[in-house]
């Protein structure tokens, strides 16, 4: 669907990307993360055709966001971190703007309005002048006008940003109906929403792309180190620590705070290896009780502060 190659761009002697390479496949959620500075938003611009590129290209469908930027244009809906709305106009009167310049008329345009009216969740403020919308309803409103042309790609530029926990799972609601059916990018700093939301993460520093894939790819492929978290009952932290901290992979053992019935502990282990076996039957040679045993894997932001820590 989307063909980036080499894509680089200065501003001046700053490098913001450097020859970025990425395919993005019609129909899935991909959520972009990187740091402040990454070059997040740049990438977007030039995507969206707002920017040029210093050298590289960007396609979709065949055409090049360098020769053909009306036609990249037309198949893109875009919302910018700031949703760009006229304050003083009445909901349904800027989105039958919207729908003009758009070159919708009649019963289209009707037909139009009442379906993202439903797919934002706008209907209850259609009559509402836009400066009297919290924020987050002011994003649907942006959500709507960019979703006006029926584009086959959107892309969304910090969408939550600033917004209540209550309104975040909303439009993350709306992006994942919205998802079903077009090619979503999305850009943002939250991981949880990515972890919720997207389909592929692609992880930007400095300019460059460090990770690429699925969240469950992603934590596979990080550094090969994983926590074991217990509860013991039956047994002080310093035999617990005794035992179990000669087990080779097992590089730390922690806690020691009363947790259901017994003492919990954690056990970092810095391994590729499965040491459960080995840790239960340390446990089993021993008369403790063993009341809760799970393993956590790396979650997506220790591999993000990873990643990115230079920054």
């Amino acid at each position: 669907m989307i063909e980036i190659s080499d894509l680089t761009k200065y501003y001046g002697d700053l490098c913001a990307l450097d020859h970025i390479n990425l395919t993005i496949e019609k129909g899935k959620i991909l959520g972009l993360l990187g740091p402040n500075g990454a070059g997040k938003t740049t990438a977007l611009r030039i995507m969206t055709g707002f920017l040029s590129p210093s050298s590289g290209t960007v396609t979709a469908r065949g055409i090049s966001v360098v020769d053909d930027p009306l036609g990249i244009k037309k198949m893109i809906g875009y919302l910018p971190e700031s949703a760009p709305i006229y304050q003083d106009m009445i909901v349904y009167d800027y989105l039958v703007y919207i729908s003009e310049i758009h070159g919708l008329s009649g019963s289209e345009r009707m037909a139009k309005l009442q379906e993202l009216a439903g797919v934002c969740g706008l209907r209850d403020v259609m009559h509402r002048t836009l400066h009297e919308l919290s924020k987050g309803y002011k994003q649907r409103v942006g959500l709507a006008h960019a979703m006006m042309s029926d584009p086959e790609i959107l892309v969304l530029d910090e969408p939550t940003s600033g917004l209540d926990p209550n309104q975040i799972a909303e439009i993350r609601d709306i992006i994942k109906k919205i998802g079903k059916e077009k090619t979503v990018i999305l850009s943002t700093h939250i991981l949880s929403e990515v972890e919720a939301t997207c389909d592929r993460v692609v992880i930007i520093n400095r300019g460059k792309i460090v990770a690429d894939g699925s969240t469950d790819d992603l934590k596979r492929s990080s550094k090969s180190d994983y926590t074991l978290n217990l509860v013991i009952g039956g047994a002080g932290p310093a035999e617990v620590e005794e035992k179990l901290s000669s087990i080779r992979g097992v590089s730390s053992v922690g806690g020691g705070g009363p947790r259901s019935g017994g003492t919990a502990y954690t056990l970092q282990c810095d391994t590729g290896d499965d040491i459960r076996g080995e840790v239960y039957r340390r446990i089993k040679e021993t008369d403790w009780l063993l009341l809760e045993y799970m393993q956590e894997s790396k979650s997506l932001e220790n591999i993000f502060r990873e990643l990115t820590k230079e920054n």
